[in-house]
């Protein structure tokens, strides 16, 4: 598959190959709903917590004669059925996440690239970097490649002044080719990925691919 590259002026210098393996594949929806699913039940902090009849500060003794009374029979203060009393099954701090196969998250990464470039919301761009590490200087150049519409930038490394020029821009997540995030990469109306990014991604997905 056959891609032209964008200059930061936003237009076509060139023209890229994209591997059938990694941007050409048959789409598998099942692997996207669980990489993603994954992904947010690992983001979950599991610090909900409440307190049972045994946690909870009252006395423990009878409130009233078990008979004779003319009322309901009750142990003690903390019973859940008072107010102020313990709570029967609530939440308590747990951990959330688990793991899913590699091949599966693999898959999943590569689904959403090929949704993307059939869908034409993939964009290649050639290289850059923003020296300053400022948002003005990345925003001029984002300007000319999308419409300020949620947008994910794929570095063909960890590119540390382009995240920084990056983190004050709200619609925009820079990610690098080797740590992608399923979720980020499915919901973005617009892929913005770096000329040797593609070549890395390519290499990176297909290469494991012809391991397996």
């Amino acid at each position: 598959m056959e891609k032209k590259v964008l200059s930061t002026d936003g237009k076509e210098i060139r023209s890229i190959e994209l591997s059938d393996e990694v941007f050409g594949r048959e789409v598998s929806d099942g692997a996207i709903y669980y990489a993603i699913r994954n992904e947010l039940a690992n983001m979950r902090i599991g610090t909900a917590s409440t307190k049972t009849r045994s946690e909870v500060r009252g006395s423990g003794a009878k409130p009233w004669s078990q008979k004779g009374t003319g009322r309901a029979r009750s142990g003690h203060r903390r019973s859940p059925v008072w107010v102020g009393g313990g709570t029967v099954f609530g939440p308590k701090p747990r951990d959330y996440s688990y793991t899913v196969p590699k091949k599966m998250k693999r898959a999943a990464m590569k689904s959403i690239l090929s949704m993307k470039a059939k869908d034409d919301s993939l964009v290649v761009v050639e290289d850059f970097t923003v020296d300053s590490g400022k948002t003005k200087d990345l925003s001029l150049i984002l300007r000319n490649l999308t419409a300020g519409e949620r947008t994910v930038m794929i570095l063909k490394d960890d590119d540390a002044m382009v995240k920084r020029a990056g983190r004050n821009i709200p619609w925009l997540t820079i990610l690098s080719y080797n740590r992608l995030r399923a979720h980020d990469l499915f919901y973005g109306r617009k892929l913005l990925v770096l000329e040797t990014a593609v070549k890395n991604l390519n290499d990176f997905y297909a290469g494991q691919a012809s391991k397996a």
